[in-house]
């Protein structure tokens, strides 16, 4: 595992890895190139594997992390440290994502497969600088790999120790209010891929959790959980009750104040720890208490172990 701490982000790309004006015209041909100039300038890269690992990921989970920046990366096993090789686009590159204009700066991550962190560390590195207003433009507006370099260097882009809760949360979370009705978070779970609401106040404060057992809890009453003998609800009575309400109920009446909540420096190995010691599926991140983001099981186990 590699032990970078606090490195600036410009000690790993070389001016020899910096392409300035790919000549590819799709996401395919840029990852192709910058794959060819990397392979070329570290002895024992494979291509072909290469490409075969960051389009595998590319295909399953879009590298598009905002406006105009592609990240594509992918974790390869004997690797012995971080590569990385940029390439600029003036005009952009369709990676079609919908609701995204073309690429313009586009960074090829590889990461040893023995560091699940590392690949996230420059994410969030790269997160910080690029979103200076403007920035994307500027570094495609360069017209050298020394151009680009330098305005790495005068960033001071730095590789963070070591991950935070804020790295890893999802920032724009499925969220309701608390006078959402029982009807509203039932189309939400029934459209949707979340299975825990978080529950706002108008300010944008944490109030509460609905999950999908929270809705299946509150349909059923609690004697009910004692029976051995249905036979009496056979034709779900107590569904047909609640839905007969469903647009009276409120989720204030019915929503969990048992969340787990954290800050969002929080070192991200807590975050393992608090799945498995709270046996929750979510986490919320807050500021005080106002939510600015989540930590889903799933995601995070995705996250560190495969993307």
């Amino acid at each position: 595992m590699n032990d970078i701490l606090n490195h600036h982000l410009y000690h790993f790309l070389a001016e020899g890895n910096i392409i300035c004006g790919l000549k590819a015209v799709d996401s395919a041909g840029a990852i192709d190139e910058l794959t060819e100039r990397l392979c070329r300038n570290n002895a024992g890269l494979e291509k072909g594997i290469v490409v075969e690992e960051v389009t595998a990921r590319e295909k399953i989970v879009p590298t598009v992390i905002a406006p105009g920046l592609a990240v594509p990366h992918a974790r390869l096993p004997g690797l012995e440290r971080l590569l990385v090789v940029l390439g600029t686009s003036e005009p952009g590159i369709d990676f079609k994502i919908d609701g995204m204009p073309p690429v313009k700066v586009i960074v090829l991550v590889l990461t040893p497969k023995d560091d699940p962190g590392l690949h996230l560390q420059v994410l969030s590195a790269l997160a910080t600088d690029f979103s200076m207003p403007d920035a994307i433009n500027k570094v495609a507006e360069q017209n050298t790999p020394g151009e680009v370099l330098k305005y790495f260097h005068s960033n001071d882009v730095v590789l963070p120790e070591y991950l935070t809760a804020r790295d890893v949360m999802k920032t724009l979370p499925v969220t309701m209010q608390e006078s959402d009705t029982l009807q509203k978070v039932i189309e939400v779970f029934a459209t949707s891929r979340v299975d825990e609401i978080p529950i706002l106040d108008p300010e944008g404060d944490i109030r509460g959790v609905v999950s999908l057992e929270d809705i299946l809890r509150f349909s059923l009453p609690d004697h009910i959980l004692w029976m051995e003998d249905l036979t009496s609800i056979y034709r779900f009575q107590p569904f047909a009750e609640m839905l007969r309400e469903d647009e009276e109920t409120k989720l204030a009446d019915f929503m969990r104040e048992d969340f787990v909540k954290v800050p969002e420096d929080l070192p991200a190995i807590q975050l393992a720890k608090i799945f498995l010691v709270s046996k929750c599926r979510q986490i919320m991140v807050a500021d005080g208490n106002r939510l600015v983001g989540v930590v889903n099981l799933k995601e995070f186990v995705s996250k560190m172990f495969w993307e």
